[in-house]
């Protein structure tokens, strides 16, 4: 038997009637974290402040800056540069055309739904102006939010010597965004017609009290997951990050919430 569990049975044999904390859940993740914001309450940490890669993760603080850069009407044409861009790289697109013409809407669709790299690297060359121009806006937003343990070296988490971030970060960064009702409203949105555009949500775990986030994954970052719940009245914020699976990405981050749920019951 476990020594967690074995405390928790002397402590009710010990003195009846007395509430204990569940232990906490194994996650095979490499970095954890959970945290109720309602309350403030950590519900999990494990490895949060590694500073790992956190793959298309990347995206949510491209939206983020895109939010305070652009009208939601503004339109944006797509150039072969865009398109090579992300078929170079082996990116996930967004299924855009040279040529074609769309609001920073619909590319913000593009890009938190499908996570496209074709979106993000229209939005950096038009808003930076540059891509290079563009990251140094994601560092410097991200200093703003005390994200003193991350570093942006693209538009979209491909893998890049120097990119990193961590769990506490993520769910920092996570928590501002969803603070947008834009972002929010697109986190949640399992797929959007588009001017011709069907853009499908990566995040197979919404439904059921979750609302967001965004997924990721590279050779380097694993699987990632940051994701958002609201249950009882409590809003739920964390990520997974460095999983070997896609199915235990969401697995964990399930595991996650149904402990943390579990303790404000």
């Amino acid at each position: 038997m476990r020594l967690g569990a074995l405390i928790a049975l002397i402590l009710i044999f010990a003195f009846p009637g007395t509430a204990v904390a569940a232990p906490a859940p194994p996650v095979t993740a490499r970095v954890a974290f959970l945290m109720d914001t309602t309350s403030g309450t950590v519900h999990y940490a494990k490895h949060a402040t590694r500073r790992v890669p956190v793959a298309s993760l990347t995206k949510v603080m491209t939206a983020y800056v895109i939010r305070r850069e652009a009208r939601l009407d503004d339109v944006v044409k797509i150039t072969a540069a865009d398109v090579r861009y992300a078929a170079a790289n082996g990116a996930t697109v967004g299924g855009l055309r040279a040529g074609e013409r769309l609001t920073v809407r619909a590319l913000l669709y593009a890009l938190l739904l499908n996570s496209g790299a074709d979106a993000s690297h229209a939005l950096a060359e038009r808003y930076g102006p540059g891509t290079h121009r563009f990251v140094a806006k994601m560092n410097a937003a991200a200093r703003g939010l005390g994200l003193d343990d991350t570093n942006y070296v693209n538009p979209d988490g491909l893998p890049a010597r120097g990119a990193y971030s961590t769990g506490r970060d993520q769910t920092t960064l996570a928590r501002a965004a969803m603070r947008d009702p834009v972002i929010a409203t697109i986190a949640r949105t399992k797929s959007r017609t588009i001017a011709h555009h069907t853009f499908r949500n990566t995040n197979e775990l919404l439904g059921k009290g979750v609302i967001g986030l965004k997924t990721g994954y590279t050779n380097a970052a694993g699987y990632c997951l940051s994701f958002v719940a609201v249950k009882y009245d409590h809003t739920y914020m964390g990520v997974v990050l460095g999983e070997t699976t896609e199915a235990r990405r969401y697995a964990s981050a399930r595991t996650l919430l149904d402990y943390a749920i579990d303790q404000n019951r």
